[in-house]
């Protein structure tokens, strides 16, 4: 069985006991959460927008994304930027599956 949940802006196709890295949430480690289900399927039949379906997951850390490098070039005109930027991350396991 699987689901699709959003999250973070995000869609995420998700199984139980399964690892992932989703943007920052506001929510300690070790806490559980409800994320928003758009769709389930057992492989057979799929249920989309199904009231009543539940995906739990639990926070396992909050870490950080490797360094990004941005860099700006003009071309002839002496003009270099270069700047660094790393998205902020929450690992979190999938626990339990459940359609309506």
């Amino acid at each position: 069985m699987f689901a699709v949940v959003r999250t973070g802006g995000k869609q995420y196709k998700v199984t139980k006991n399964e690892y992932l890295e989703v943007p920052k949430m506001d929510i300690e480690a070790g806490k559980s959460v409800d994320l928003e289900v758009l769709m389930t399927s057992d492989g057979k039949t799929a249920a989309i927008g199904e009231k009543g379906a539940k995906v739990s997951a639990k926070v396992i850390e909050h870490t950080r994304a490797d360094k990004i490098v941005v860099f700006k070039k003009k071309r002839r005109q002496g003009y270099r930027r270069t700047a660094g930027h790393r998205q902020d991350l929450t690992v979190i396991e999938i626990t339990d599956i459940k359609a309506a």
